[in-house]
């Protein structure tokens, strides 16, 4: 299936400064766009506009050719969303958190949530609390999402936090079979990428700033 999403005319205002103003995007099945820029030049407030977690001061996102802010209820089953914070829950064990985060999506069976878990290197900590896992492996658990059935636009923010090289490079294969497949991603990252899909770009933020 085809996927696209489309920026016309972003302007995002944060905390009464203007951060960009007359942003466009046109990204479809195969791309991957990095977003770089200087610490608080707005990186993050861009991919929280493109997911629909922030509203534009002007302007308008579409997600598969409708506008973002019209498809209440709809985004999280076309969009995947992974902050720089992980945004599971130290209480419930990795099994426990991905059961819940892809039940936002499609739940899937259970077998298939810890071949997910072993791809990404928890195999044997399934079962055990997230607080007693490190950053790392709490950081995989988040990225297992990566391995589920699910949406095929991916918007990720810092994504190779706390990984180790051998997690980084699983990571950047990851990305890139993604895209191959017909997938789409946005992602900020300060992480030099050493594989990247033919779709690949790179948006400056220090170069449209308002």
């Amino acid at each position: 299936m085809s996927v696209t999403l489309q920026a016309e005319g972003l302007c995002c205002e944060r905390d009464g400064r203007l951060l960009f103003e007359h942003l466009d995007l046109q990204l479809r099945s195969g791309d991957m766009l990095q977003v770089s820029g200087p610490n608080g030049s707005g990186k993050t407030s861009l991919l929280r506009l493109l997911c629909g977690l922030m509203r534009p001061a002007a302007g308008q996102v579409s997600l598969n050719g409708l506008p973002l802010a019209g498809q209440r209820g709809q985004p999280d089953r076309h969009l995947l969303w992974i902050g720089h914070a992980t945004g599971i829950k130290d209480v419930l064990t990795p099994l426990e958190n991905l059961a819940w985060l892809c039940a936002l999506h499609q739940p899937v069976p259970p077998a298939v949530l810890w071949q997910a878990l072993e791809r990404v290197g928890l195999r044997g900590f399934e079962d055990v609390p997230c607080h007693t896992l490190s950053a790392g492996q709490q950081r995989r658990v988040a990225l297992a999402r990566l391995y589920l059935p699910g949406p095929d636009t991916w918007i990720l923010d810092e994504p190779f936090t706390a990984l180790d090289v051998h997690g980084v490079a699983q990571l950047e294969a990851r990305l890139v079979e993604h895209c191959e497949q017909g997938g789409l991603l946005v992602m900020t990252t300060h992480h030099l990428l050493q594989r990247r899909p033919a779709g690949y770009r790179n948006l400056d933020l220090a170069q449209v700033q308002a």
